[in-house]
C-alpha cells in the first residue's frame, strides 16, 4: 500500500492517534467522505469529456485523416562504417619477441 512497509504503517497509525486521540474514528470517516466526493466528481467530470472524438477523428467537418500506418517517420540508424587503422610498415632495427626481457645493446 504506497510503498509503505509494516513498520512505516505502524508508525503513522502511533502518529495519527497521538495527533487526534479519541476522535481518530471521526477524523477517518471526515476523511473517507472527503475522498469519496472527490472521486465522484472526478468520474463526472471525465465522463462528461467526451474523448472518442481525439482517437477515431470524427469531428464534424468528417474530413478523411490517414492513418500512422501511411507515413513512414523511421530514418535508418547511420553511422560511418568502421575501417581499421593503415597498418604501419614494419620497421627491421626494432626489437621484436618478448617485451618483458630488455633489450641488449649491441
Amino acid at each position: 500500500m504506497f510503498g509503505l512497509g509494516f513498520q512505516e504503517l505502524m508508525i503513522v497509525g502511533i502518529v495519527a492517534v497521538l495527533l487526534f486521540g479519541k476522535r481518530l474514528p471521526e477524523v477517518a470517516k471526515s476523511l473517507g467522505q472527503s475522498y469519496a466526493q472527490f472521486r465522484k466528481g472526478l468520474n463526472d467530470l471525465q465522463s462528461s469529456i467526451n474523448y472518442t472524438d481525439t482517437y477515431t477523428g470524427s469531428h464534424s467537418n468528417s474530413s478523411k485523416r490517414s492513418s500512422y500506418d501511411d507515413y513512414d517517420d523511421y530514418d535508418e540508424p547511420t553511422a560511418p562504417k568502421f575501417e581499421p587503422p593503415p597498418s604501419e610498415p614494419k620497421d627491421e632495427s626494432a626489437p621484436t619477441g618478448d617485451i618483458s626481457r630488455p633489450v641488449s645493446e649491441k
